[in-house]
């Protein structure tokens, strides 16, 4: 193409219920603060986040547009079977639709696991470097020792097999994050504010570990009572659910660099 024209969407806002609009803003606002941390892989990568009262119904977006583009109105909608419910109009020539790794990562998760409502998955350096090493993630630090459980999936290749979805929700089992092994990281959450919490979380425990690990010294672990005392005061029973605090903060934050993600 020798002409690269603007996207504007026209508003969804009365368009859909008042509960879909609001996943639409808190979904787009996850894309934006993925690609403000520094956690986005230019075009690629995904956040799906389950359409309220729809349960088959799920919001992705569209694959060709950045993250710091996506708004709420900007998002497609996709039922389990990856059928397109709705996709908004492109200029000429640019007719984007979902990632089909996208289709088979997030509608294995939102099938077998109803009590999720958002999935992040990234390709972040630090997530990728991470699932490169046979140690996994370690509890090096409180962050880290916030996930009692990480789970992990060995690499098949780029996500496009349908055969790979039953294995890919064996490994993730009732696990919050899963380390993807040469790929990157995945993380779940019944909102959007607690899968938000919960990538930024392991990735912020990836960065660490590898600057850690780049010391060339001893590491110092825990012992497994700290390990296991500290996970049990983050527990969401003990403290309080994941991204409840945070998330309006979050939003906020969005609110003060670019606030068009509520379009």
């Amino acid at each position: 193409m020798n002409e690269f024209p603007q996207l504007t969407f026209k508003s969804l806002q009365h368009a859909v219920s008042p509960e879909e609009w609001q996943a639409r803003v808190d979904c787009a606002c996850a894309y934006r603060l993925v690609h403000y941390y520094e956690m986005h892989d230019m075009v690629y990568n995904h956040i799906s986040t389950r359409v309220p009262g729809k349960d088959e119904h799920f919001l992705l977006n569209p694959f060709g547009m950045l993250y710091d583009e996506i708004c709420a109105s900007s998002l497609i909608k996709v039922d389990i079977d990856g059928q397109v419910i709705w996709r908004p109009e492109f200029p000429a020539g640019l007719n984007y639709q979902f990632n089909p790794a996208g289709y088979v990562v997030h509608s294995a998760i939102h099938r077998a696991r109803p009590e999720v409502g958002c999935i992040i998955h990234t390709h972040s350096l630090a997530g990728m470097a991470v699932s490169s090493l046979d140690v996994g993630l370690l509890p090096l630090t409180q962050t880290a020792m916030r996930f009692s459980r990480v789970a992990s999936h060995d690499y098949e290749g780029v996500v496009v097999d349908l055969g790979e979805q039953e294995r890919l929700v064996r490994d993730l089992g009732d696990c919050e994050v899963m380390i993807l092994r040469n790929h990157g990281l995945l993380a779940v959450g019944a909102t959007v504010a607690q899968a938000f919490n919960n990538i930024y979380r392991i990735e912020r425990a990836c960065r660490a570990q590898l600057m850690a690990m780049a010391c060339n010294t001893q590491l110092v672990l825990p012992s497994q009572q700290v390990i296991d005392h500290t996970n049990h005061l983050y527990k969401p029973e003990v403290r309080r659910p994941y991204g409840l605090m945070e998330w309006p903060a979050m939003r906020r934050l969005m609110d003060r660099v670019d606030a068009s993600y509520q379009n």
